[in-house]
């Protein structure tokens, strides 16, 4: 604890910290919110409400590496002065218009969303330093994990119990005002900053930030920060091109037949976590229990935020292959609960498995992949899980509007499992592949 104290004893890094905090938190509740407005205020469809989530989804993907580029070259109000004034614009439009106009809104919304995690993230890097860094990025990650299971807990709340009206545009009006608080504290993002202590982070801590906050968002939370893996992998790239001078030409030799299969696993964990989240939205609403939301998701996400604590304390490395396949088969049984206390018990059992899956799966990718080259698998890595979470809100939503939310969880788990399998499978022909070019070469020689 004293190295977490020394942290917060620090006025400016205390304040950061709670700031960012709750700047995430109209973000954590946003997609929860925006679903249930559109199935029960519009009367839309599942299939449409996961739409326009995936639409948010891919512009938040998008948008972080060009957001988190205009706060390098431009400086934290700058940048941040077009997202506050979006953000208020689009989140208190969207309540008030037909679905055709919610779809181009959502997108902008995402595309110009708070760049928070990467302000916070770019900011304690630079304000820190050695051993107090990495404490930092860990206390970071803990209020991450807080975060969402308040937020969607609380956008359930809001959307039975007032109006999911009033929340979209109280969510407009509270991320602006997280943003000018940020941009009142202004924290130094660049480390010729007066207020800088330390050197800038270099790419490796930009990548364990990434990573520490990704496995820290909870099952409900992973669209809101895969950006933030995009946005390292991004970062990293453009120093190889500066430092090197000269165009820069990707090349792929570092594309295993495990790291093809890391990225066809993530996106898979990506499908089933936003899948399920969908499912137990649906399935509390046809129950008239969405109330009840709150308590569902605090087993899940708890039971994830458990089973890290276990997985971190553990010195054997398990294959994410294995820990999502059986995410992907204790998702299965939530088609037995029958109230939301069962549901929320059953939730716990792939819950739990969340994020040592995340963590197996950047830990694993980080053995296979070389150093100079771990930052841009890393973005590969997020947005492999971002084309997932995106096919997972509408392929769900066909489900739940076909055969039921109840059932919807057995199609994502099982949809899932498959995905595993295409993994191996490619994993196996990848390497068939290097072995034949091998003894190509071999034969030539």
């Amino acid at each position: 604890m004293k190295s977490y104290l020394q942290i917060l004893r620090q006025p400016q890094i205390s304040l950061l910290l709670l700031i960012g905090m709750i700047a995430r938190l109209p973000h954590s509740a946003l997609s929860m919110l925006l679903l249930l407005h559109l199935v029960n205020d519009l009367d839309q469809s599942w299939v449409s409400a996961g739409l326009v989530t995936a639409l948010m989804t891919v512009g938040i993907a998008i948008g972080a590496p060009w957001r988190g580029a205009r706060v390098d070259t431009w400086g934290l109000r700058k940048a941040m002065l077009p997202s506050v004034i979006v953000e208020t614009v689009v989140w208190c439009t969207v309540p008030h218009v037909p679905l055709v106009w919610i779809y181009p809104l959502a997108f902008i919304g995402g595309l110009f969303a708070l760049p928070v995690f990467s302000v916070v993230r770019t900011a304690l890097g630079i304000m820190t330093t050695g051993e107090q860094r990495r404490t930092a990025f860990a206390l970071d990650a803990t209020a991450t994990e807080l975060v969402f299971i308040v937020g969607p807990a609380s956008a359930g709340i809001v959307a039975t119990q007032i109006s999911s009206v009033i929340g979209l545009s109280v969510i407009g009006i509270t991320a602006s005002l997280a943003g000018l608080a940020l941009m009142i504290l202004n924290p130094p993002t660049r480390s010729d900053d007066p207020k800088a202590i330390a050197l800038q982070s270099n790419a490796h801590e930009e990548r364990l930030g990434a990573e520490a906050s990704f496995i820290a968002a909870a099952p409900v939370g992973v669209q809101e920060v895969e950006g933030e893996l995009i946005l390292a992998g991004w970062k990293s790239a453009r120093s190889r091109i500066k430092k090197r001078g000269r165009a820069f030409k990707s090349r792929f030799n570092w594309v295993s037949a495990s790291v093809l299969a890391v990225f066809i696993a993530a996106s898979g964990a990506g499908m089933l976590l936003t899948g399920t989240e969908v499912s137990i939205v649906a399935e509390l609403d046809a129950t008239m229990q969405g109330d009840q939301l709150g308590l569902v998701f605090f087993f899940w996400c708890g039971a994830s935020l458990i089973g890290g604590l276990i997985y971190g304390s553990m010195k054997r490395v398990v294959s994410p292959l294995l820990l999502l396949l059986l995410m992907a088969l204790l998702t299965i049984p939530m088609y037995f609960a029958s109230g939301t206390w069962s549901l929320a018990l059953l939730s716990a059992l792939p819950g739990f498995l969340c994020a040592p899956t995340l963590s197996a799966a950047s830990e694993w990718l980080t053995d296979l992949v070389a150093e100079k080259r771990r930052g841009e698998a890393m973005g590969w890595y997020g947005s492999a899980m971002t084309a997932g979470t995106a096919l997972g809100s509408p392929i769900t939503g066909l489900f739940v509007d076909n055969i039921g939310p109840d059932f919807a969880f057995i199609a994502i788990g099982v949809m899932a499992a498959i995905v595993v399998l295409v993994a191996l499978l490619a994993q196996q022909i990848r390497r068939r592949m290097r072995r034949a070019q091998n003894r190509r070469r071999e034969n030539i020689a």
